[in-house]
């Protein structure tokens, strides 16, 4: 097979093709994509993980909650190196698309847009709950406030991503900081006997006052231990607007992975040992309950209140920002239509902003329904991790010899974990919501319909992404001569 042949039909762009799609190169340091990092994650910790504790109690959130930790953090060692060999802007997708060909690359990419566009559209709900709950303007929670959301951080995204960045920092910092000072308020109310308060279900296997639901229960809370840790993934999308990117993303994905770890602990710990995991375990601002024993108001849950939305500010403006260079990086490779793609005169990939928080804003005002969303969101997620991790497994066999300036701790070891825990995840899912399954697959159908019938035929060569598949099937075939 000659390398002519590995091009797409579409190989013959413009020399100004790429010219009108490019970012902000050198914006962002380790710092701020640690930020980027947490900030992903951070509205987690406030609110959703609890309900993993009507379906498996504390034993089982608990564990789910390690195993899910176990996975992210072996995939994130293997896209820190992934990320060092391939430092463009499409992240998991570009990764796949070199290990496992055009259709492992789109559906990767499809993947982590369903988790991108579905957040953000559920975050704006909550947000809406939150300005609602606190009295804000008085205002109530419905689309006047969703749409103020889309189109405030929206349109600071479009002013330039190293404004963005800086922006997502400082609120992360305030939620991380309240964090911190809940768990230094609720940890003196400790007390080990409220972690297990939860009824048995006598007839579930292995249940106990640790695992209330049975052994089953560890399974079905595992898409609730991922909230403490969804989304973290998405640092890679930010390496073609990156320092150093082989350097700075691998640190800026370790540090941002050990700083969510510490997070975690300390606020499932603090949050049901203070009041117990029966109070908080349906509660919609837990740790705002766990604050509040006898349903009044306190200093410090006021504080920790306003955090709350602090949070989900910061996890909202970030999963924008990821949404709209995965959208980005597969429109500019032809997988999604050209024009997506197209950068503003700051650089900023504005069709790629505007579309999905078009789409997000749409549903949210529709539906009013976050945890479906939500977990429509965490479905795509899954689908992505297994590939992901797939994908550094395929490159350390097929391409042994591909220069690596960061190499996962554990090699293929480390990405089998991950492999294997994200197919459990990913079937955990269904337990929790077929309905929200069904949707994602549904979703799946139409963008693989679309790739099968269209795309597949269009791709751009110039692109970068198509450039190392290029060049890799190259190398190959010198190799086999």
């Amino acid at each position: 097979m000659s390398v002519e042949s590995t091009k797409p039909p579409a190989a013959q762009e413009g020399d100004d093709y790429l010219d009108r799609r490019t970012l902000r190169r050198g914006s962002a340091g380790w710092l701020l994509l640690t930020g980027l990092g947490v900030a992903y994650v951070v509205s987690g910790d406030f609110s959703g993980w609890n309900f993993g504790l009507a379906e498996g109690g504390f034993g089982g959130l608990g564990i789910a909650m390690v195993l899910m930790g176990l996975m992210y953090t072996c995939m994130v060692f293997a896209l820190a190196e992934l990320s060092s060999v391939l430092p463009t802007a499409g992240g998991g997708y570009g990764f796949a698309r070199r290990a496992l060909g055009p259709l492992g690359g789109f559906l990767t990419g499809t993947a982590i847009l369903i988790e991108y566009v579905l957040a953000p559209a559920a975050i704006s709900i909550f947000i809406g709950d939150y300005v609602e709950s606190l009295g804000l303007f008085g205002l109530t929670s419905g689309w006047p406030v969703y749409l103020a959301c889309f189109v405030i951080f929206i349109g600071i995204h479009l002013w330039g991503v190293g404004e963005a960045l800086r922006f997502s920092f400082v609120v992360t910092g305030i939620a991380v900081i309240a964090l911190l000072v809940f768990a230094v308020g609720a940890l003196p109310d400790f007390d080990t006997s409220n972690l297990d308060d939860i009824p048995v279900d006598a007839s579930a296997f292995g249940s106990s006052s640790w695992l209330p639901m049975g052994l089953l229960g560890i399974w079905a809370a595992f898409p609730f231990g991922m909230w403490f840790f969804l989304g973290v993934e998405g640092v890679p999308l930010a390496a073609e607007e990156t320092k150093d990117p082989a350097r700075t993303l691998p640190r800026a994905i370790r540090w941002s992975m050990g700083i969510l770890v510490v997070l975690a602990l300390l606020t499932f710990f603090a949050a049901a040992g203070s009041r117990g995991s029966a109070a908080i375990q349906e509660a919609g601002n837990p740790l705002v309950e766990a604050l509040q024993p006898d349903g009044e108001a306190t200093t410090l849950s006021r504080l920790v209140n306003y955090a709350g939305l602090a949070g989900l500010v910061a996890s909202f403006f970030s999963l924008i920002y990821a949404g709209s260079r995965q959208l980005f990086a597969l429109s500019r490779a032809g997988y999604l239509p050209r024009f997506l793609s197209l950068t503003s005169s700051r650089k900023a990939p504005y069709l790629g902003l505007l579309v999905p928080g078009a789409i997000g804003f749409g549903l949210a005002a529709a539906t009013g329904d976050g945890a479906r969303m939500l977990n429509v969101a965490v479905f795509g997620a899954t689908i992505s991790y297994a590939l992901m991790s797939l994908s550094h497994i395929v490159l350390r066999r097929r391409e042994p010899g591909l220069e690596r300036p960061y190499r996962t701790p554990g090699g293929v070891l480390t990405s089998s974990v991950a492999l294997v825990l994200a197919c459990s995840a990913l079937v955990a899912t269904f337990l929790v919501d077929v309905t929200a399954a069904f949707i994602a697959l549904g979703v799946y159908v139409v963008a693989v319909a679309y790739f099968g019938l269209y795309s597949r035929k269009h791709l751009v060569a110039k692109a970068p992404e198509e450039e190392f598949a290029a060049l890799a099937a190259a190398e190959a075939e010198l190799e086999r001569n």
